[in-house]
């Protein structure tokens, strides 16, 4: 499932294949720098999830309803928007000063929406019994390296390959699987709160 998020175009992909468009270097920063902001976002979720699951169960249940409820939202979102409107409209907000690494890191640790996915999706794998700081903080740790993995092999191909991978029939096949993994997940976690 991190695999495919990481490979799903999105404002992430977008930034990497601006920078591309600059070098290969440009490309591996912005890549980093979106890593380390997922990274930071997986410290202050695993912080403050192991917290509330500590101090009461009651909210934790409420956390896993709204994070529920934005797995589905998301579902729909990616299914219901192409992926080449919402490349078209993060294309111009890139542009700005600071190196690359700057922008890839603020553009994920500035979203509160990848700390509240985080707070979604991460929980869902947390088996009983282990530290929830430290299996998030591994989760999180393993979804930015599948990332830096990804934006490496990005960054080769973006010169060769970067209209196959924004192309529609790939991008619509992502966008559909992601979709339903997310509403999939979303019911999942309603589920669990159920049991």
């Amino acid at each position: 499932m991190a695999a495919l998020l990481t490979v799903t175009p999105g404002l992430d992909t977008a930034l990497v294949l601006r920078a591309a468009m600059k070098g290969r270097r440009s490309a591996l920063l912005a890549g980093a720098g979106i890593c380390l902001g997922c990274l930071a976002w997986g410290v202050v979720v695993a912080i403050g999830l192991g917290a509330l699951i500590t101090a009461s169960e009651f909210a934790y249940a409420v956390l896993k309803i709204v994070g529920a409820a934005y797995l589905l939202y998301l579902g729909f979102k990616v299914i219901l928007q192409p992926t080449a409107t919402r490349l078209e409209t993060a294309g111009p907000q890139l542009v700005g000063g600071g190196t690359w690494l700057h922008r890839g890191f603020f553009t994920n640790l500035l979203n509160p929406k990848v700390g509240l996915f985080y707070t979604a999706f991460l929980p869902q794998f947390v088996p009983q019994g282990v530290s929830v700081t430290g299996f998030i903080l591994l989760l999180a740790l393993i979804h930015a390296s599948l990332g830096l993995l990804w934006f490496l092999l990005l960054a080769q191909l973006a010169a060769s390959a970067g209209q196959f991978l924004r192309g529609r029939a790939v991008s619509t096949w992502l966008d559909r699987t992601l979709g339903g993994l997310l509403l999939f997940l979303g019911v999942r976690l309603l589920m669990m709160v159920r049991d």
